[in-house]
Order: C-alpha cells, then sequence, then structure tokens
C-alpha cells in the first residue's frame, strides 16, 4: 500500500494536467471562435481575483489570465488526485466506478454553482453549454489517461457493452450527418446555403459570426444525436434478450419527437416561424429511417424474433 500510494499520487496529478490542458486549450478554441481570445480565462481571474461581476468594459491582461490557469490547474490536480484514488479502488471492486461518476457530477454542479454565485452576467459571457462541452473533454481525456494505466479495468467495467456503445455513436452519427444533409438541401433549394446551422448557432449558442456558429451548432447537434443513438442501441441491445422490448424504441422516438417539438414551442417558437415545421418532422423522421437501417443491418433476425414473439403472445 505505501508503494501504491506515490503512484496514485503522481496518476492523480498527471491526470489533473491533463484535463485542464483541455479545457484550457477548449477555451481558447472556443474564444478565438467567437472573436475575443482569452476572453473566459480573462474574465473568470477577474472576477476571482478583482470582483468583477460583468464582461462589458473588461480588458484582457496578463495578471488575472495567470493567476486563475494557476489556480485552474490546482483545481483540476485535486480532482485529478481524488479521481486516481477511485481508480485504484475500482481495480479491487469495479462496482465502485460508479463513485467516479459521481465525483465529476458534483464537481461540475459545483462548477457552475460557483460561477452563479459570481453574476449571472459572467454566467451569460461563459455560455453554459461551452462548459459542459470543456469538462466533458477534459473527463474523456482524464479516463482516457487513467485507461492507459489500468488497462483491465474497461473490460471489467464495459465489458460485451462496449460494442453497444459503439455501435450506438455511430449510429447517432449517421443520424446527425442525414440531418445535416436534408437541411443543406433545403436551404441549397431556397438559395441560401448553410442557412440552417448558422441561424440556429447565432440565435441559441450566441455566435455573432457565421463560420463559428456554424462549427459550434455543428459540434452540439453531433454530440446530441450520439447520446440519443446510445440509447437507442441500449433498447437495442434490451431487445436482443426480450424481444418485445423493441416497443420502448418506438415509445422513446414518439416521447422525443412530442418533446422535441414541445420544447421548441415552449421555449423557442421563432424557430417555427423561420423553418417550415414540416422539414424539421420530415428530417427527424429520415435520420430515424438510417440509424433503424444501421441498427437492422447489426441485428438481422431481430425483426423475425419481434413477429415470431408477437404472434405467440
Amino acid at each position: 500500500m505505501a508503494r501504491a500510494q506515490p503512484s496514485v499520487l503522481r496518476e492523480g496529478i498527471v491526470a489533473g494536467m491533463i484535463g485542464a490542458a483541455v479545457v484550457a486549450v477548449w477555451f481558447l478554441v472556443f474564444d478565438i471562435a467567437r472573436g475575443r481570445p482569452l476572453l473566459t480565462p480573462a474574465l473568470l481571474g477577474a472576477a476571482v481575483f478583482h470582483g468583477v461581476s460583468s464582461p462589458i468594459g473588461l480588458e484582457i491582461t496578463f495578471g488575472p489570465i495567470v493567476g486563475y490557469t494557476i489556480l485552474h490547474g490546482l483545481a483540476f490536480v485535486g480532482f485529478g488526485v481524488l479521481a486516481a484514488s477511485l481508480m485504484a479502488a475500482s481495480e479491487r471492486e469495479p462496482a465502485l466506478f460508479i463513485a467516479f461518476v459521481i465525483l465529476f457530477a458534483c464537481f461540475e454542479m459545483f462548477f457552475f454553482g460557483a460561477v452563479g454565485v459570481l453574476g449571472k452576467s459572467l454566467m451569460g459571457a461563459l455560455v453554459w453549454w461551452s462548459i459542459l462541452i470543456g469538462n466533458l473533454l477534459a473527463s474523456a481525456a482524464m479516463l482516457w489517461y487513467f485507461f492507459r494505466a489500468h488497462r483491465a479495468l474497461p473490460r471489467s467495467l464495459v465489458g460485451s457493452w462496449g460494442g453497444v456503445l459503439a455501435e450506438g455513436i455511430i449510429a447517432g452519427l449517421i443520424g446527425a450527418a442525414v440531418v445535416a444533409l436534408w437541411f443543406l438541401v433545403i436551404d441549397w433549394v431556397q438559395g441560401e446555403p448553410l442557412r440552417t446551422p448558422a441561424l440556429l448557432g447565432t440565435a441559441l449558442l450566441r455566435q455573432p459570426s457565421a463560420l463559428p456558429a456554424i462549427f459550434l451548432y455543428t459540434l452540439v447537434h453531433g454530440l446530441a444525436f450520439a447520446l440519443f443513438g446510445i440509447v437507442v442501441a441500449l433498447l437495442i441491445a434490451g431487445a436482443e434478450r426480450q424481444p418485445l422490448f423493441v416497443f420502448a424504441l418506438v415509445i422513446f422516438f414518439t416521447a422525443f419527437e412530442v418533446f422535441f417539438f414541445g420544447a421548441v414551442v415552449v421555449a423557442a417558437k421563432w424557430v417555427l416561424d423561420e423553418l417550415a415545421g414540416w422539414t424539421i418532422f420530415l428530417g427527424n423522421l429520415l435520420a430515424a429511417a438510417a440509424m433503424l437501417g444501421y441498427f437492422l443491418k447489426g441485428h438481422r433476425g431481430l425483426a423475425h424474433r419481434v413477429s415470431a414473439a408477437w404472434h405467440e403472445d
């Protein structure tokens, strides 16, 4: 145990520095895309060290950036050491890995809470989804580093579910690509190529210029479909064991469509003023058909088993 502690400490420090670097690079790219390089660390540094609560009139200076970078690195190192300890414990008891997920969730909530305390205008300038994506990328990079040091752990944690997750991600990206191509064709026919992603990115993601808005919206769009694909893949895997479970897939898709249109009507009704409702609905149907085709290609006997189980019941 005495020999293991330095290894855990070293792993935690390295993983924390990797996570901090990933977040720093993400926000550097994000700030460059919106036309104000280093705005995020300058704003957070000014808030922490000088009590600034609004981005209005903020001058990007070297001192707050360096101070916040050091503070940011120390916070991630502390998080990394805790995560490394949980990883070491998970090798003996894989079920303890859930504690890593809980630790990440607590870290997220703490960060959002801390930013919220600093001021609503500060939170608006940072854009909540950019914080979430940055921390998700950092967590993925740290997990990659941990799994390289604990090669047996992924197999004991994921087992046969690794293929299910990969299948879901691929299917989600296929669906995202189909929707993107559909609206590319619609925009081209209307004489305004890339109008839809530019419109949604500018309005929803607060991006003033078209190209960064298109890039960032495409990224968020792809991540959302990948998550949707993972859920569908899990339902398909359940249907392989219990064929009638496939009806849960139909219910899930229907609920997703109803939720999506309900959210648009409640939170962003202007979308239906700019985009015809039938184009959104048909785009989602095309994406669902493409994803279903991909899933059925890998589960050729599922349709027959569902039909047989239906007749038996």
